[in-house]
């Protein structure tokens, strides 16, 4: 436990040191299913959150049912300055940790949540389909959806469900995401 706590030690000197003092986006894991819970334990403070959510259709005892599940499962945005609410974040009810590279939290281009916000407003998934059969390591280029026009490496279907987990490198990092597999389409080599 002291170890854990020498870490977050360091990782305030580092930022205070930086004198961030602007509000900016970074990625915030949470703990499995959790992500409302975490959205609500650090909205509480005062702080900006966006947790992305699809609203999908699918098939279940052979009745049509709506969900509206997180776009990213395990995680969400935070608008913060690191300064002032790292602690408040990174130990709120329902997180993980702040995403980051080494000791220091990786920023999120404010473009890219914008970006997020005006596709996932106007989506719907209909995951009525059978999709067409992908292999483990393909790379496939995503279609329609808010990660559209995304190339990503696929990983695997998700038993009983018709979705499935890429590795999607963006943001300075690799991070896997949960799709429809009906919105990859395997790449063309160029």
């Amino acid at each position: 436990m002291g170890g854990s706590m020498l870490g977050g030690v360091n990782i305030m000197n580092n930022i205070q040191s930086s004198q961030i003092q602007e509000l900016r986006w970074y990625v915030v894991n949470t703990k499995t299913n959790h992500e409302k819970y975490a959205e609500r334990n650090i909205a509480r403070s005062g702080i900006e959150c966006y947790l992305p959510l699809l609203k999908e259709r699918r098939i279940v005892r052979n009745q049509i049912i709506t969900a509206i599940n997180p776009l990213f499962p395990g995680y969400m945005f935070v608008r913060i300055d690191l300064a002032q609410h790292y602690r408040t974040v990174n130990y709120a009810r329902g997180v993980r940790k702040i995403v980051g590279l080494g000791p220091m939290p990786v920023e999120v281009d404010s473009a890219m949540i914008d970006s997020i916000r005006s596709k996932v407003a106007s989506s719907e998934v209909d995951m009525l389909q059978r999709p067409e059969r992908l292999g483990h390591g393909q790379r496939v280029h995503i279609q329609g959806g808010p990660l559209s026009g995304l190339e990503a490496i696929f990983v695997g279907g998700m038993p009983g469900r018709q979705r499935a987990m890429v590795l999607l490198h963006t943001l300075a990092l690799q991070a896997r995401v949960v799709i429809e597999v009906d919105k990859l389409v395997p790449s063309v080599a160029a």
